[in-house]
């Protein structure tokens, strides 16, 4: 019985440091990784989404504040600039196949942003949800910076844009590979593509782990969709708002 006194005491100590967010998110994705390999890498066992649900579940139970949390998970949070700019390598080598695929691939980004654009506005709509809500799941399809950013200029609430753009992400990562595998959609490019359109950063982390080719494509397809969104999104709510 003692023990558990002691424990609360270190764990008090512990949480003044602002190394504990970043040592219990690298040991949940550890943990999370390690299941996904037990899996057999099946999609149903996505390591983000078993992470995120086992710091839900240890910052609940030990009371800690998110605010607290994010002291030390923002080193994460920090590495995720170097990262997307280090997806330019496979893009760059897989330059040639892109200049040759331009068009089909403008016309692909540019029918999936609307689609996910307007399904999401459109069933929130129709289901009644108030403007709030409608705002904040329009960009959900985009990257989470641009997609709160977006969120809050045309009234969302960009926290739940950001939980909304996750849920998008881990939902594309463990579902996309079934849709596609049913609409014969068999070009590891196209796959990527269109991983990286409907699923952003965590799509393409997934596309990653197939090949660098369908990595390289679900790359561009994330950011363009990104610069796409930014200037659909704004542009659609002033439009509606005024007629």
């Amino acid at each position: 019985m003692t023990a558990l006194p002691k424990i609360g005491e270190i764990w008090v100590y512990l949480a003044a440091s602002p190394l504990l967010g970043l040592t219990i998110t690298l040991i949940a994705y550890l943990i999370a990784q390690s299941i996904y390999a037990r899996a057999r890498f099946n999609p149903l066992a996505n390591p983000v989404l078993i992470s995120v649900a086992l710091l839900v579940v240890v910052l609940r139970v030990s009371g800690t504040p998110y605010s607290t949390y994010f002291e030390g998970a923002q080193f994460v949070h920090f590495l995720l600039g170097p990262a997307t700019v280090a997806l330019a390598i496979p893009l760059y080598r897989q330059w040639p196949k892109l200049r040759r695929a331009a068009l089909p691939l403008i016309g692909g980004l540019v029918c999936g942003s609307l689609t996910a654009i307007v399904s999401a506005v459109g069933v929130a709509s129709l289901l009644g949800a108030p403007h709030q809500t409608v705002a904040s799941l329009a960009p959900k399809s985009a990257t989470t910076p641009i997609a709160m950013a977006v969120a809050e200029k045309i009234g969302g609430i960009p926290s739940l844009t950001a939980v909304l753009v996750i849920s998008t992400g881990v939902f594309g990562a463990v579902f996309a590979r079934s849709i596609l595998n049913v609409l014969r959609v068999e070009e590891a490019a196209v796959r990527g593509f269109a991983l990286g359109v409907a699923s952003h950063g965590i799509g393409t982390a997934r596309a990653l782990q197939v090949s660098e080719e369908m990595g390289a494509f679900a790359a561009l397809g994330m950011g363009l969709n990104g610069v796409l969104t930014a200037f659909l999104v704004p542009l659609g709510g002033a439009l509606f708002g005024h007629l």
